[in-house]
């Protein structure tokens, strides 16, 4: 895997345990949805996604699938899996994905 590879993987883990902290603020809330931050490689971008707490924890599930808002996928080291139509659920490959697992915060 090339280094820029290496930083995708990366940078989307740090967004990843963004979301978890949000998560793990978030409490017993009771609002229909959450906002989370766009799970991408891109360390500049500051889209966020509205959705039920029940969905994020399905994309959880997986320590390799991250949320992403749509058309910031990079289909080199990852694929789409879910599309919400606002927000996409991937899943990383290869090397990438071998990184997202060591660096998951549930493992």
């Amino acid at each position: 895997m090339s280094a820029g590879e290496r930083r995708v993987g990366i940078n989307e883990s740090i967004f990843r345990d963004v979301n978890e902290r949000i998560e793990e603020f978030s409490g017993e809330s009771d609002a229909p949805e959450l906002e989370f931050v766009c799970e991408c490689a891109d360390l500049s971008c500051s889209a966020r996604l509205s959705l039920p707490l029940r969905e994020y924890e399905a994309a959880r599930a997986y320590p390799d699938r991250f949320l992403l808002v749509a058309g910031h996928q990079r289909s080199e080291v990852e694929r789409v899996v879910e599309d919400h139509g606002a927000y996409l659920v991937v899943e990383k490959t290869g090397e990438a994905g071998e990184i997202a697992a060591e660096t998951d915060p549930r493992g």
